[in-house]
């Protein structure tokens, strides 16, 4: 049966003994499949070096249709649908294997940036129970590495030319508990798979 989404999240790191992403996507599947939905899901090492070919070997398995990479923002309020992925890796913390670069590319010679191919102000409209907002970048860690990888991989395999992708980073617990962050993660990521043409509505920023 062909897949129509993947969905992944990240392991726990910085010491913590659960990741958001992780449990997020976890609620998200059954709602999804009780539409009837194919859903296939991916725990992700938060490891700059594995990570992204993990993705990427999935991505290439399953050809699904839509993939949406999901990661904590532990700062954030909202539920953030990532506009644009960035070529650098440039960490304050390190990674789980203890990896910390600096000013480094995430694919050499690669492209300054990519843009979601999601229909991330579609997925935004689509939340009603949690407060949601395109976010303009992903950062520079692990969460955009796995981003620009996805979008690098759909840009460059031919393989993959009907595959969407694009990042969701999420809130922690505290914030929005993760069940409510779980429902709305299946209402995206149904409005991911169901909307061809993204909203013309304002999801722009001043900073």
């Amino acid at each position: 049966m062909s897949t129509d989404i993947l969905l992944t999240g990240f392991v726990p790191f910085d010491g913590a003994a659960s990741n958001e992403s992780w449990e997020a996507v976890q609620v998200a599947v059954p709602l999804l499949r009780a539409e009837g939905i194919s859903v296939e899901v991916r725990e992700l090492p938060v490891e700059f070096h594995r990570a992204g070919p993990l993705l990427a070997e999935a991505v290439r398995e399953l050809r699904p249709k839509v993939v949406i990479a999901v990661g904590l923002a532990s700062g954030r309020t909202r539920i953030m649908p990532e506009r644009t992925a960035v070529n650098v890796r440039d960490t304050r913390i390190p990674d789980n294997a203890g990896v910390s670069p600096v000013d480094e590319p995430v694919v050499a010679g690669g492209p300054v940036g990519y843009f979601s191919s999601l229909p991330i102000k579609a997925m935004v409209a689509a939340a009603e129970d949690a407060p949601a907002a395109v976010s303009q970048t992903a950062g520079t860690y692990v969460c955009n590495d796995v981003f620009y990888s996805l979008q690098h991989l759909l840009a460059t395999d031919a393989d993959l030319a009907g595959t969407r992708g694009g990042f969701v980073h999420v809130p922690s617990d505290e914030v929005i508990d993760v069940g409510t962050t779980g429902r709305e993660l299946a209402r995206m990521a149904l409005a991911a798979l169901r909307t061809e043409v993204d909203a013309a509505v304002s999801g722009g920023a001043e900073h």
